[in-house]
């Protein structure tokens, strides 16, 4: 072992350089936004989405691998692509948060819609994301549901709210929360949340639509969150 008063010595500390270089590139880092709905992607389909060649988009999935932010699947001679775990996702959401605006063309009235549905709802990798996120958030706080002292943590009144929704916990069950890059302020994240996303999806509240993150709240999740929550949506997004 080098002595550390040796000339060869080393310690180690944090790249973070290295990490901010792998998304200094708009393609990479629209992949990695992309993959912010849990899903796994083909290649093909993201070079698609970047409207970048295929080779190209080969080459930067290579160095998101590499780089420990995406991991990859092979289904046969098939290879796809997500982001690595939800730790990677929370870390994309948070910088998206933070990063400044810029702006982009919006050439249809169907684009304009798009952009409104995924900043009222969107899938963020395992949990719900965007404006309603907030608003659900903020809601299982005033009714006492979540706790702040110490960080986010449910209250005994939270575990008995997700008993009566059905969603049975054998252990306390583990609450985080994200940066929504769309309000700037926190949404709940972690397994609490991923359970009652999942339970809104089984329950019809929400609807993923096709080909997007987006997920749309149906007239029967907007009566679902006035009574569990005591929450008045509005009217979302056409």
């Amino acid at each position: 072992m080098t002595s550390p008063d040796s000339a060869g010595a080393h310690a180690e500390e944090p790249d973070i350089a290295s990490l901010g270089a792998l998304l200094a590139d708009r393609t990479r880092a629209a992949f990695c936004l992309a993959l912010l709905d849990g899903r796994a992607w083909t290649p093909t389909r993201l070079a698609r989405l970047a409207g970048v060649a295929p080779s190209t988009a080969t080459g930067h999935l290579n160095r998101l691998v590499a780089g420990g932010l995406l991991t990859e699947e092979r289904v046969g001679r098939h290879r796809h692509v997500r982001l690595a775990d939800s730790d990677a996702a929370e870390m994309i959401e948070a910088l998206a948060a933070r990063a400044p605006r810029r702006l982009v063309p919006v050439r249809s009235l169907t684009a304009a819609r798009r952009y409104r549905a995924l900043g009222f709802a969107r899938v963020c990798y395992d949990h719900l994301g965007g404006t309603l996120a907030v608003a659900i958030t903020d809601a299982m706080t005033g009714r006492a549901l979540l706790g702040w002292e110490s960080g986010p943590a449910l209250t005994p009144a939270g575990s008995a709210w997700l008993r009566d929704l059905g969603i049975a916990q054998d252990t306390t069950p583990h609450v985080r929360t994200c940066l929504d890059w769309t309000e700037g302020r926190l949404h709940l994240a972690g397994a609490v949340a991923a359970a009652v996303f999942h339970h809104a999806l089984r329950e019809s509240w929400l609807v993923p639509a096709e080909g997007s993150r987006v997920v749309r709240l149906t007239n029967t999740g907007r009566d679902a969150l006035r009574h569990h929550l005591s929450l008045d949506t509005g009217t979302p997004p056409a």
